[in-house]
């Protein structure tokens, strides 16, 4: 702890004063909670292996901060907090931290299990979405270059079974056929490219429960981790909530049997983010909302096999086949999301 008193000094924060609890060892960055006797606060260090420029996340918030500040000062925007320097971020022993107010009376949910958490998270991220549709999106870094750009992760995936681990590859060719079998989606993805329809916007990109903040009663406050906001298209967000909250098994449940669709989840998502979106989204951009579960579920199943072929360079493995039953998972969902279709567009 020894590093984080000296980090804490920084922003002015008596360490011998203060609590420092853990709330997250994290794939990602590594969380705090500190309590001292003033106040509560959220100390993150940033995995600068994922994010590798560090102040372009800082800018990039700061400049969401005081677009909404004059704009929409009653929008709860949770900021990272200045150092006595003036910066928001600290460096120390080539480590990159930041310190963010705690928002009393506020928790976050792992996994969404009611209805009304769905609903209450999509309302956040349309929100979210909707209070910047007057930002210039070209205004914001690219955090994590093609993060969600479908072609880029096919193409990821075409390498990988020529060039990865032969083994993998001749033993997973069942997996590598059904993806082929869906590229149609990738085709689709190039047309929204294409199409002047498409408008790109302010988009959070990392839309999992986990990401938003709830109050005592399990109503939805704000979003949180804005680290992947970026410039995107609006079905990215949907997309990835489609992914992470329509089954109630997530991506490492190893009974495919219990993968199933939520029809009414997929409702709650609709009305949720169209409560604050429904005006702002085009119509050719309404046709395609059910496709953003196609393609985001989709491309995580590419990039859980590109990896699993490549020796899982990527995503933290816990098992020899641990990203090959990821991908295996997540072509499942897809075939019961691509089954639901018909039915569940009806619903929008």
């Amino acid at each position: 702890m020894e590093e984080l008193e000296s980090v804490l000094a920084a922003y002015g924060i008596e360490s011998l004063k203060a609590s420092i609890e853990v709330i997250s060892s994290g794939l990602i960055n590594p969380t705090w909670k500190i309590t001292s006797d003033q106040d509560q606060f959220i100390l993150q260090r940033i995995n600068t292996s994922i994010f590798r420029e560090p102040a372009k996340l800082a800018e990039n918030t700061r400049r969401l901060s005081d677009y909404v500040s004059k704009k929409f000062p009653e929008y709860l925007f949770v900021a990272p907090i200045p150092a006595n320097d003036g910066n928001e971020l600290v460096k120390h022993n080539d480590q990159v931290y930041r310190l963010y107010p705690f928002v009393r009376n506020s928790h976050t949910i792992q996994s969404v299990s009611t209805v009304d958490q769905a609903y209450e998270a999509a309302i956040q991220f349309g929100k979210f979405t909707s209070v910047f549709s007057g930002f210039d999106p070209s205004q914001l870094h690219s955090t994590i270059p093609d993060f969600h750009n479908l072609p880029f992760r096919h193409q990821q995936f075409k390498a990988a079974v020529k060039n990865g681990n032969q083994q993998r590859v001749a033993a997973c060719k069942k997996e590598i056929q059904e993806i082929e079998s869906c590229s149609y989606l990738v085709n689709q993805y190039d047309s929204i490219l294409k199409s002047p329809s498409f408008k790109l916007r302010v988009t959070h990109q990392d839309t999992k429960i986990s990401n938003v903040l709830f109050d005592p009663q399990d109503k939805g406050i704000c979003v949180i981790d804005l680290d992947t906001v970026m410039p995107g298209y609006f079905i990215s967000d949907v997309g990835d909530m489609m992914r992470t909250y329509l089954s109630p098994s997530n991506e490492e449940e190893s009974d495919f049997e219990k993968i199933v669709v939520r029809a009414e989840f997929f409702k709650a998502i609709a009305q949720g983010y169209l409560e604050n979106m429904k005006t702002e989204l085009l119509k050719d951009e309404m046709e395609m909302f059910y496709f953003s579960g196609l393609m985001m579920t989709y491309m995580q199943a590419i990039r859980f096999l590109s990896d699993y072929l490549t020796d899982d360079n990527y995503y933290l493995s816990r098992y020899e086949t641990h990203n090959l039953l990821r991908a295996q998972n997540q072509l499942s969902l897809l075939r019961k999301l691509r089954e639901q279709q018909t039915r569940l567009e009806k619903m929008i």
